[in-house]
């Protein structure tokens, strides 16, 4: 069974930063591609990275291009999201998600249908 299991999250001020963490297992890691997603309370799921199984391609909302940076290591089984200069904007729990299937390419990245499997997810808050 394919699990994945977020960790991280917490209440940072404006201009913060915060480093999330995605552990994955039940799986080979580096068959899948990965990606970052949130969502706020009453509102869908918004995409905010994506990441190759091998971590050459990486793409990123407009939102957070610049201020957030996604990576992996396969030898881990983990995937991170390094965020910066973080905003109240930014507040959201924060979800990993991850596809094998052929039909999970770049460019379908932004779309939750593209993703079978998640994690819980983990809250982040950010104050003015």
């Amino acid at each position: 069974q394919i699990f994945l299991a977020e960790s991280g999250g917490g209440s940072v001020q404006t201009g913060g930063s915060l480093r999330l963490s995605c552990i994955g297992s039940g799986y080979r890691f580096s068959d899948n591609v990965m990606a970052w997603f949130r969502q706020v309370p009453g509102k869908g799921r918004e995409a905010v990275a994506y990441i190759s199984r091998t971590g050459k391609v990486v793409d990123y909302a407009d939102s957070v291009r610049g201020r957030f940076t996604v990576s992996r290591d396969n030898t881990v089984m983990t995937m991170y999201l390094q965020m910066n200069s973080l905003n109240p904007e930014d507040t959201a729990i924060y979800y990993c998600a991850t596809d094998s299937r052929p039909r999970a390419t770049h460019a379908r990245w932004y779309l939750a249908e593209t993703y079978e499997t998640w994690g819980q997810g983990t809250l982040v808050t950010v104050s003015p």
